[in-house]
């Protein structure tokens, strides 16, 4: 039994280990990098001249960029591309490019770089210009139609805001009026309505097609665990690709054709994404071109065939959705604008079975009391509920193997040199007492997958990101921002960059600990020594590493700990095992 036992605490810590190596050296970094992509984005500063944009690359729709790359700052290049149409709704506020009716700005109002609510907004669209330009179209593949370079003209006055459409038109000269009208909800869908009227007395075949497209990429965007890049559905099965994927130039495109679905590229918490009619087939195709020293990527579709006779007029409605991906917003457009599989724009993981209802828990529990830490501990209560019958048979099992450990140890001093009739003897006092050693790992066991899909949860949605607890926890998808090197503050300075994360321990990795290492003494000591040391440090090791986690976790370890110490010590007692604890801690303490 200890030695399944005690393999099993051997496979967490290095679990646990493998994520905190992510954390160190994936995750830690990539937060870093964002904040100061966030911050250069905001920031007015590099002025460049701006190189003339190209024509259009081969493909299924036209838009790749292609040729030199220029930097400069957001108000210049905004500034440089000449008039626009303001964007306010209540969660969003940009502009909309007369050049190329073009939705290539955009800043989250709601979402900040930092905690500090007067930090810059989180900038989602950005024009041609500047360091990471990203960017949404719309158009007409055919003879005379409006280009990425054509300027519209606005009809009337005023933003776009919800309920105030914002109407464009162009005139051909040839016979062909193209008007766009484009609307906004109070959340992050937009409606792009295009119409070509035909006054040339000639027929006209066109086909409507839309993309999202980014020049560039920063590095914190890409990751091994979570998706980052191509993302959509079609024909109601999700269809994505990375970034690596197009890694090597000339790369064909990604190409797949669908009834209903959408398209897109998102990061962690953003994405945007363009989608069709949902009852209209299309044809959709990623794709990736080389930029300077960089590359550019696109996502798009292209619909079926419109011909425009004389004197006639067609009409289609496609909508980008530009936005935080905050999941009931994408259950409510999954709904009411019958959207294939959208919340799948999250990217739930390998344990979508998992995080998908931890994550529904955690939101009703959150939407009831207000707070995600609260509901942290009200989900981590859940879970041992759910388990509560297999963790009672695992601690009676345990107990019962506390109560045969004399006799096991009488066994192996009997036949320390038989190690075969050792394992019989073993086997026929398991069978005699009712024991089952692999008992005590089943609930070990269901920990891994349960830690790994709350770690994903909280890694991934957005509604994690920022949520505060109580006291000094204010965002629980980052570490804990107290460390021992300061006395958690009491020293008036703050910690150097240089220094490790993992040296700057919280208090909630310092209670983890503490909640650790009392469970390890409520059971019987390994009889190896060996096994015993490492099983003595463990609750050190894992303090250090749980000190780069995000806080939520931790919270959860420690309450998680907490219960299992209450539980096990009433089944041992209930089984009339008798429970050392403190004469366990007393010799510890003297020990150390």
């Amino acid at each position: 039994m200890n030695g399944n036992r005690n393999n099993m605490f051997l496979a967490i810590a290095l679990s646990a280990m493998v994520i905190f190596a992510w954390q160190y050296f994936v995750v830690t970094p990539q937060m870093k990098a964002d904040q100061a992509r966030q911050a250069e984005l905001a920031k007015q500063g590099k002025k460049q001249p701006q190189a003339a944009q190209p024509g259009a690359a081969p493909g299924n729709v036209p838009g790749m960029p292609g040729g030199a790359v220029v930097h400069m700052s957001r108000e210049a290049a905004l500034k440089q591309s000449g008039a626009r149409v303001a964007i306010d709704s209540p969660l969003l506020d940009g502009s909309i490019a007369l050049k190329g009716a073009k939705l290539d700005d955009l800043r989250l109002k709601k979402y900040h770089e930092t905690l500090d609510p007067k930090s810059a907004e989180i900038v989602l669209l950005a024009p041609k210009g500047t360091d990471y330009p990203y960017y949404a179209q719309f158009g007409w593949i055919g003879k005379n139609v409006p280009t990425d370079q054509t300027v519209w003209t606005q009809q009337g006055e005023g933003a776009l805001s919800p309920g105030h459409p914002v109407t464009l038109t162009w005139d051909n000269g040839q016979g062909l009026t193209f008007t766009r009208v484009i609307a906004v909800d109070e959340e992050y869908m937009f409606s792009v309505t295009d119409s070509v009227n035909n006054t040339s007395g000639q027929a006209q075949t066109l086909y409507p097609f839309a993309y999202v497209a980014r020049e560039g990429v920063p590095k914190e965007q890409t990751s091994w665990v979570l998706h980052q890049g191509f993302v959509g559905v079609a024909d109601g099965s999700e269809v994505d690709a990375k970034y690596d994927d197009f890694k090597e130039d000339g790369t064909p495109p990604k190409t797949f054709s669908s009834t209903g679905g959408w398209v897109g590229i998102t990061d962690k918490y953003w994405m945007a994404a363009v989608i069709p009619p949902q009852g209209e087939t299309y044809n959709g195709a990623y794709l990736g071109s080389k930029l300077g020293n960089d590359k550019a990527y696109q996502a798009n579709y292209r619909l079926g065939a419109r011909i425009v006779a004389g004197g006639a007029q067609v009409q289609v409605k496609h909508q980008l959705f530009a936005g935080a991906k905050v999941v009931d917003i994408l259950r409510g457009y999954q709904k009411s604008q019958n959207i294939a599989r959208f919340d799948k724009a999250v990217d739930w993981g390998w344990f979508w079975f998992l995080t998908q209802p931890l994550f529904w828990l955690l939101d009703i529990f959150n939407k009831f009391i207000g707070n995600f830490g609260i509901a942290i501990l009200m989900l981590t209560v859940v879970v041992k509920i759910l388990f509560f019958p297999l963790a009672n048979a695992s601690f009676k099992s345990m107990s019962r193997m506390k109560k045969v450990q004399p006799y096991m140890e009488e066994i192996k001093k009997a036949h320390k040199d038989d190690p075969q009739r050792q394992q019989q003897e073993m086997m026929a006092l398991y069978r005699r007492e009712k024991v089952n050693p692999l008992t005590g790992c089943l609930p070990m066991l269901i920990q891994i997958p349960v830690f790994f899909s709350l770690y994903k949860v909280l890694f991934v949605t957005i509604e994690m990101r920022q949520a505060p607890f109580y006291g000094w926890i204010h965002d629980l998808s980052a570490p804990d921002p107290t460390s021992i090197l300061n006395l958690f503050g009491l020293l008036p300075y703050h910690i150097p960059a240089f220094i490790p994360a993992y040296l700057s321990i919280g208090i909630w990795p310092i209670l983890m600990g503490i909640t650790q290492f009392v469970q390890t003494k409520l059971n019987p000591a390994p009889t190896d020594p060996v096994q015993a040391k490492m099983f003595t440090f463990m609750p050190l090791i894992f303090t250090f590493m749980f000190a780069t986690f995000p806080a939520g976790l931790v919270i959860y370890y420690t309450w998680n700990n907490l219960l299992s110490v209450a539980q096990q010590y009433y089944i041992m007692r209930k089984e009339g095992v008798d429970v050392h604890l403190f004469e366990n801690l007393k010799l510890a303490k003297k020990k150390a």
